[in-house]
């Protein structure tokens, strides 16, 4: 069914803002095969609101991958922000009234998500030295929160995910050796269970908003949330493809694993070793790889002509460079 947008927006505007609110802004921010991210402003007789639109564009089939419903982001996000994250506030829900389908709108947090600026702005050079500890302080506030009810995640441990990309590599064909070595070591070094907590699922630099003097002003992007290790998140945001050109900070580009662990620490968390954050980013890589390798073969078997593809398929090479540093150093 196609939605008219813009007539949504409106319609949204006076039943956010009382009678006779009008939209002053409604920007389309980005977008992929199946969401849309809109600046979205209006005033009314309650006053202006600058808010932040995320919608859904295509139907939603939860047996497809790890994505969640838009309705579950909402209920993620305000369970967290009530645990002290720093998240966006949920200001509504949208339903069939509003006329835009599978949406939610959240109030506008100001500040940076390009990964790059982050590691390199002088903008970021006061408030850099303690971001890797406010990450740590941030997870903390998400992963104690306890799944809120009538929601169902995935739960995911060390062993299940690495049989899954093994079992997604395996069906491209491919034989890659850094990656079957990869897949080896990792078989061997599964870390024990531990009590599953709620993760954000791809906790990153470029899925956080950073405020030039505050430091981390939001986290965003709460579409692959699950529960599991709470070492996952860790290891993830660690993961050198997210570092942006800075890979001697492992922490995001920015920071030390140590300054991480502190800052889970000194929030409330339990002490989580060093090793089990290493497995986590080494399967990070892993993974990373094998995602990239699948995007360029969807690109070269025709499924896929969009140019993004064989440009991620690309980035296969340097995953097997990390993991050739990150296997010569181990856990």
């Amino acid at each position: 069914m196609t939605v008219d947008v813009r007539a949504g927006l409106e319609k949204l505007a006076v039943r956010l803002g009382g009678e006779g609110a009008r939209v002053t802004e409604a920007q389309r921010l980005s977008g992929g095969a199946s969401m849309e991210t809109y600046a979205y402003s209006f005033e009314g007789p309650r006053g202006a609101e600058r808010l932040i639109v995320r919608r859904r564009n295509a139907p939603f089939d939860p047996a497809n991958g790890r994505a969640v419903s838009l309705a579950t982001e909402a209920a993620l996000i305000t369970a967290t922000e009530a645990n002290g994250a720093r998240v966006p506030h949920v200001r509504h829900v949208c339903d069939d009234r509003d006329g835009l389908g599978e949406a939610y709108v959240m109030v506008r947090v100001d500040g940076e998500t390009l990964g790059r600026k982050i590691t390199s702005d002088p903008r970021f050079d006061a408030v850099r030295p303690g971001l890797a500890r406010q990450c740590g302080e941030v997870l903390y506030g998400i992963h104690r929160t306890p799944v809120p009810e009538g929601i169902d995640l995935k739960v995911v441990d060390g062993a299940f995910e690495l049989d899954r990309y093994e079992e997604i590599y395996r069906a491209t064909g491919a034989r890659r050796p850094i990656l079957e070595l990869a897949f080896q070591y990792l078989r061997k070094h599964i870390p024990e269970p531990v009590e599953p907590v709620l993760l954000h699922g791809d906790f990153r630099n470029g899925n956080i908003m950073f405020d030039s003097e505050q430091g981390v002003a939001a986290v965003l992007d709460w579409e692959l949330a699950h529960v599991g290790d709470p070492a996952e998140d860790m290891g993830w945001i660690c993961t050198n493809s997210w570092r942006f050109g800075r890979p001697d900070r492992p922490v995001g580009g920015f920071g030390d694993y140590a300054d991480l662990l502190a800052g889970y620490v000194a929030a409330g968390g339990r002490a989580i070793d060093l090793s089990r954050v290493r497995f986590w980013q080494t399967l990070g890589s892993l993974r990373w790889g094998v995602m990239c390798l699948t995007m360029y073969l969807s690109w070269r078997d025709g499924a896929n002509k969009s140019v993004e593809r064989p440009m991620i398929g690309r980035r296969v090479s340097e995953t097997e460079a990390d993991l050739v540093v990150l296997l010569e150093e181990g856990l």
